[in-house]
């Protein structure tokens, strides 16, 4: 398989050493408008000729379609913020590629009631697409990381093998990490965890869709397994808007353990405007406040060695077995130490890109096949998870 990996942050840098023992894997293009960065990761997977480095503008479709083109790519992998998503899936559809992401196309809440009302959801601009992606017989894979991904499997797995009836897939997600040296350093790029996280979360219910509510609301605290119990609450993410497509249940959410420091921090770059990612005038320069945000803090690709702890990422689902009800947690825990260990890579990413490089190994090997824009609940779940362990990031399963 020949991959154009578009952004090679914290998450490219580990898809691509996750990838790079595969034999499978023919090359991957380390494609990022910092080419100093890419070198960095290219020097550290030690092999130039698989992993070549090429400057690329994210934003600038004509870019995409070139380097694709140039190396006759069979995937094109997005590994950037997901406010180039349009871009870098339009792209892929163009020159004929397999198209994955984690992060889905963003939303727009509703412009009179956006703590009760959708706008324009998580995905909608690609999933609008999906006729033509089967007529060009060409698969988009959307939100294959570890939340959505990995928990997507796991809710499809629940309905094939677990339950007669789900009355809620809920998925949750709490670590213990730590990060010496800083005040405040989010683990994760800032730019998606405050879209993520002010955004009004988005709810599923059978008979009533999909709606919202207000961010950060409906607090409680979930046992986490190798973790303990941590608050968690509702938070926008893409889970919410795959799963119901294809398992049935009677209600999904997902709910994010924040800590009440960080969810301060979020409120008080709302109220300064400081979340917003429209460029304003500064002094004749056009800037985006949330891009001077992220441009302070330190990059989470390189705090691995400052970082301590586990993070879990999981599904809970919610029904019947046998005419029993059943709770059952479906999880994977990352550690940091055995992460960085491992791949040299901190836990949060590496948790995030395993998933993105299984697929792969499935797609290449004909184990997961099909055309469309699928999410990873449209796949047989038992595969992918077979490989879990052999990659390193085995499962759990907790009876609640």
């Amino acid at each position: 398989m020949k991959v154009l990996l578009v952004g090679v942050g914290g998450v490219g840098e580990a898809i691509a050493a996750i990838a790079k023992p595969r034999q499978w894997l023919e090359l991957m293009v380390l494609a990022d408008y910092n080419v100093k960065r890419a070198e960095e990761v290219q020097a550290k997977l030690g092999d130039a000729n698989r992993f070549p480095v090429e400057f690329i503008d994210a934003g600038s479709q004509q870019s995409i379609e070139d380097l694709a083109k140039k190396y006759s790519v069979d995937l094109i992998m997005n590994s950037v913020d997901p406010i180039f998503n349009k871009q870098i899936f339009d792209a892929a559809y163009n020159v004929g590629a397999k198209y994955m992401d984690m992060a889905m196309t963003l939303s727009e809440p509703h412009s009179t009631d956006p703590f009760n009302k959708t706008g324009i959801k998580l995905g909608d601009y690609q999933f609008e697409k999906t006729k033509d992606w089967e007529k060009k017989e060409l698969l988009a894979l959307v939100g294959i990381g570890v939340e959505p991904g990995v928990a997507d499997v796991f809710a499809r797995y629940a309905q094939d093998h677990l339950f007669d009836e789900i009355e809620e897939v809920g998925i949750r997600d709490g670590a213990n990490i730590t990060i010496d040296g800083y005040e405040f350093a989010p683990n994760f790029s800032i730019w998606t965890t405050i879209e993520e996280c002010l955004n009004p979360p988005v709810i599923y219910e059978e008979g009533k869709g999909w709606f919202t509510t207000e961010p950060f609301s409906e607090p409680e605290v979930f046992d986490f397994p190798e973790i303990g119990p941590v608050e968690v609450v509702n938070v926008e993410h893409e889970e919410v808007l795959l799963v119901p497509r294809w398992v049935k249940t009677k209600r999904v959410t997902f709910k994010y353990g924040l800590g009440d420091e960080f969810i301060e921090v979020l409120k008080t770059l709302h109220k300064l405007g400081l979340d917003n990612k429209n460029k304003i005038n500064v002094k004749g320069m056009q800037v985006a406040p949330r891009d001077v945000v992220a441009a302070c803090l330190p990059d989470p690709a390189h705090l691995g060695d400052k970082m301590k702890g586990k993070t879990c990422a999981g599904t809970w689902v919610k029904g019947v077995k046998d005419g029993k009800k059943r709770e059952i947690y479906l999880y994977q825990v990352a550690d940091n130490e055995e992460c960085m260990k491992q791949w040299g890579c901190q836990a949060v990413v590496a948790q995030t890109a395993f998933s993105a490089v299984i697929a792969m190994d499935l797609l290449e090997h004909g184990a997961w096949k099909g055309v469309g824009v699928l999410g990873p609940e449209a796949f047989e779940p038992t595969v992918f998870m077979e490989k879990m362990a052999e990659y390193g990031f085995p499962y759990g399963v907790k009876e609640m």
